[in-house]
């Protein structure tokens, strides 16, 4: 097409407010440096332990300096794309590609078959054409619940894919949808099909609840019979079951129309073998749906992210097929969003300032990461093509793709492809698909990925392309952020360093944007210095900041308050609410105080060979007790762990501290305040500490039900603060 008559078929456009926050971060800056020249000019000549505390102060201040200049980096220069779905549809009409969409799920009792039921119908209905659409289960755990599941959910969109499309139904997870959705006037088919997606539901958790699938359900397909031979879920051959033949006439649904392909697929699992977690299971769907379907275009989901967004594949085509620049585009990366969060977001959870302004960062500069779900991707990069400078994609070429053998032969052939030998001696796993050996394999892919020529876009539309769920409970959450800050960690300690591995492959500035990330959890150290130090020093009588009489405490006040002050401001902009950002405030201190600090450890005993390669599940699903204190934005912490434990003990430090300075500022009322001149940011940070941590106060002394903090962990952190206070002032 000649340049002159192009049109693209989406649209960069620059993140407003560029100009104010750079405004913002330039008298920052020289606050810093101001900071700086005050501790090398003040350094005490004291005692030993005076000196070695202002070094670590120092030390502390010049890390959170580093860190916020490498988001600074990474946020300098924002964007954001609109696609146009209309000039899709009018320039390739019926010649859209195939789509391979693959949901992974590892655990019936931790995600339950009815919420990945759910998941599956979502991504069934796309708005899109069906005999295109190829849906792979990938199921970890092995269950029989789950297959089960999938065949329940197989009949019910026989008849929910047509109700979706004649009624444009959004959200299209039957769960979701009928739980906002108002009775329509003309109601019939609306409760009819209401009434089939309960009966469904109703099945599938009652034998969930019983455990088993009963004889008279096993005699009903032939797929049951593979679990005959299976003794564990770690232990079994590879079960493979094309449920639904979208190459199959008699496919259709309750009108006639062609239904999706839908495949479930167990890979096999030997005690000998590693399986290299999800990681593996995608790199064994890929592989396994080159055979049947062969869609050059991937949708990878975890199995609680139903689809939001029935327009979310071609506003994604829109990228990839654009003439001029989506030759060149690997994967575009949805954001990670959940629609069970509070009004207030107890667990700052939504991760509104990261999704809106610093993914749109790295997007600017070449491209987001991918995190692992909710992402498109080419079959080829994935598949480790080096992208070439003239590479052109024949769309038309790469639509005739599907297998023509029949669906059994396919499911026999194709097992050998999920068996636990196919990949030794293979670049699966280095070279070709998911990488293996970090905890967050889709960082390092993506990354991997860009730095074969590739580039990555970001994709942020006003309705959500996809929901899932976020924790409800805060050990959930510390769990949750211990698993990502770890394997972040691992990723900057290896040869995957974005510094190093992408060295001459990808931008300076794209190589800085990935550190912020890949060191959460480095974070610990300097905040529980600044958290635990300045209060000790405080009751022993030893003044770390200037006098507020000073004028060298402007560049701290001026820094502190102009940087939570644009924080409050951004949050607010990003559809946040001032209650939302101060609980955003406070798991950010609980994260680097607890989760990080344990990432940080781990990581370095897995270093040293002291500790291996795991990974954790975070449960979907959570009790009725639980769920409704969740609600009313409580938080949980009826659960005993060495997290809890160290919050609480901090949160009992900075208390006593407190208590510490307001009888100094008391007993000093005579005499013109100057305990009050000399500590005074001392005496402010450790309230700001104290108030942060209300809700553990709330938690260890007067909250009743069961979310409060266990007696154990009260009375471990009033001895252990004690201790410190003690020591501290003698």
């Amino acid at each position: 097409m000649a340049n002159n008559n192009y049109v693209p078929l989406f649209e960069t456009k620059q993140v407003k407010g560029r100009l104010f926050f750079r405004c913002i971060a330039a008298p920052i800056f020289l606050g810093i440096c101001f900071i700086v020249m005050y501790r090398v000019m003040f350094f005490p000549v004291g005692g030993k332990a005076e000196r070695w505390t202002w070094i670590g102060l120092f030390l502390s201040e010049l890390w959170f300096c580093l860190y916020w200049f490498l988001t600074t980096v990474s946020r300098w220069n924002s964007v954001y794309r609109l696609p146009y779905s209309d000039r899709l549809s009018q320039r390739f009409g019926k010649e859209l590609p195939g789509i391979d969409i693959f949901v992974c799920t590892a655990d019936p009792l931790m995600e339950p078959p009815s919420m990945v039921v759910n998941t599956v119908l979502s991504v069934m209905a796309y708005d899109y054409p069906p005999e295109k659409l190829s849906i792979y289960l990938s199921d970890d755990g092995g269950s029989d619940l789950t297959f089960y599941a999938m065949l329940e959910a197989a009949n019910f969109s026989k008849t929910w894919l047509p109700f979706c499309k004649k009624l444009k139904v959004e959200p299209t997870s039957p769960e979701a949808y009928f739980r906002t959705a108002s009775e329509p006037v003309n109601a019939e088919e609306w409760l009819s099909v209401k009434k089939l997606y309960d009966g469904m539901k109703m099945r599938i958790e009652a034998t969930t609840k019983l455990d088993r699938i009963p004889d008279y359900i096993r005699k009903q397909h032939k797929g049951f019979h593979e679990w005959d031979f299976i003794t564990h879920k770690h232990d079994h051959q590879t079960i493979l079951q094309i449920l639904i033949d979208g190459r199959d006439t008699n496919a259709v649904d309750i009108e006639g129309n062609p239904l999706p392909t839908l495949v479930y697929l167990a890979r096999e699992k030997r005690p000998q073998y590693h399986h290299h977690f999800k990681a593996g299971a995608m790199n064994a769907l890929i592989r396994v749906s080159s055979r049947i379907s062969n869609g050059p275009i991937i949708l990878n989901v975890d199995c609680d992210m139903y689809s939001n967004n029935s327009k979310s594949i071609k506003y994604s085509l829109c990228i990839f097929m654009d003439e001029e620049k989506g030759d060149e585009i690997a994967y575009i990366q949805f954001p990670q969003k959940f629609n069970n969060l509070t009004k207030n977001d107890i667990y700052g959870s939504s991760f509104r300032v990261i999704q809106q302004l610093e993914l749109a960062g790295l997007d600017a500069n070449g491209g987001p990461m991918y995190i692992g779900t909710g992402c498109f991707h080419r079959r080829e990069a994935l598949c480790g093509k080096q992208y070439e400078k003239n590479y052109k994609v024949d769309w038309k070429k790469l639509n005739d793709t599907k297998a023509n053998e029949s669906a059994s032969l396919l499911e026999e052939t194709c097992k050998v492809l999920a068996s636990c030998s196919f990949e030794h001696n293979t670049p699966w796993g280095k070279e070709m698909g998911l990488k293996y050996g970090i905890l967050v394999e889709d960082i390092i892919t993506g990354l991997s990925i860009k730095c074969r020529g590739w580039k990555s876009m970001y994709l942020n539309p006003e309705r959500e392309g996809f929901l899932g769920v976020a924790p409800t409970t805060l050990l959930q959450l510390l769990v949750q952020h211990t698993r990502w800050a770890e394997g972040h960690l691992q990723i900057f300690l290896s040869r995957y360093c974005s510094l190093v591995y992408g060295y001459k492959r990808i931008p300076l500035k794209l190589r800085l944007a990935y550190c912020p990330f890949n060191l959460w959890a480095a974070n610990c150290l300097a905040t529980l210095y600044y958290v635990v130090v300045p209060c000790l020093f405080l009751l022993k009588g030893f003044s770390l900041f200037p006098k507020i009489s000073s004028p060298w405490v402007v560049p701290f006040v001026y820094v502190a308050l102009v940087h939570r002050a644009y924080s409050l401001g951004e949050f607010l902009w990003c559809r946040g609410t001032f209650r939302g950002w101060c609980n955003d405030q406070r798991v950010w201190l609980f994260n680097r105080t607890t989760s990080y600090f344990f990432a940080f450890f781990q990581t370095i005993l897995k270093l040293l060979r002291y500790s291996q390669l795991t990974f954790a599940l975070t449960a979907k699903v959570s009790d009725e007790n639980i769920s409704k204190r969740y609600e009313q934005e409580l938080i949980e912490f009826g659960a005993t762990s060495p997290m809890f434990d160290i919050l609480a003990t901090l949160a009992m430090l900075n208390l006593f501290g407190s208590f510490g300075a307001i009888k100094m500022v008391i007993l000093d009322a005579d005499e013109d305040f100057k305990v009050l001149d000399q500590f005074g940011l001392q005496i402010l940070l450790c309230l700001v500490l104290v108030t942060v941590n209300l809700p553990v106060y709330q938690a260890l002394f007067f909250q009743k039900d069961n979310g409060k903090m266990p007696s154990s962990v009260t009375y471990k952190s009033i001895i252990f603060a004690l201790l410190a206070c003690t020591v501290a002032m003698y």
